[in-house]
């Protein structure tokens, strides 16, 4: 069985925002597989995807403020800068987390660790609602 459904998330601030909700609600076809696989997609290039830990609010702080020590906005070596100081750190942070995560499915639900999430990581101050493609297939139950 496969399918693919297309997700949109509204703007969110720049951060780390827990998704798996949104992401599991948008697939209903998960309820019905004994096994399989969800591939999550992030159709842009200054946002990103990760899956870590789901439980402490200190996580995705801890994220922000490690990767903005990182790469910083409006380092004067960056050359695209027609976008905003903050358009090139962020294509930067997103080819460094990536756009996209594949994810086992197991009796009808994501089959995450107890304290793993997925994350939308924004990297823009304004970047706009955000598109993800989710393609599911697997075995039926």
């Amino acid at each position: 069985m496969w399918a693919q459904h297309l997700l949109t998330l509204p703007a969110r601030r720049r951060g780390f925002h827990l998704i798996t909700r949104e992401v599991a609600a948008a697939v209903p076809e998960l309820a019905r597989l004994r096994v399989g696989l969800l591939h999550v997609f992030l159709q842009h290039t200054s946002a990103s995807l990760t899956l870590n830990e789901n439980a402490s609010p200190d996580v995705p702080r801890d994220f922000e403020r490690y990767f903005n020590y990182a790469v910083p906005d409006g380092w004067p070596a960056f050359e695209h800068t027609l976008e905003g100081s903050d358009d090139m750190p962020a294509h930067i942070k997103a080819s460094l987390l990536g756009l996209s995560l594949t994810l086992p499915v197991q009796g009808g639900r994501l089959a995450l660790g107890t304290w793993q999430g997925i994350y939308l990581c924004e990297h823009r101050d304004d970047g706009g609602a955000r598109r993800l493609v989710l393609t599911v297939q697997g075995e039926l139950l």
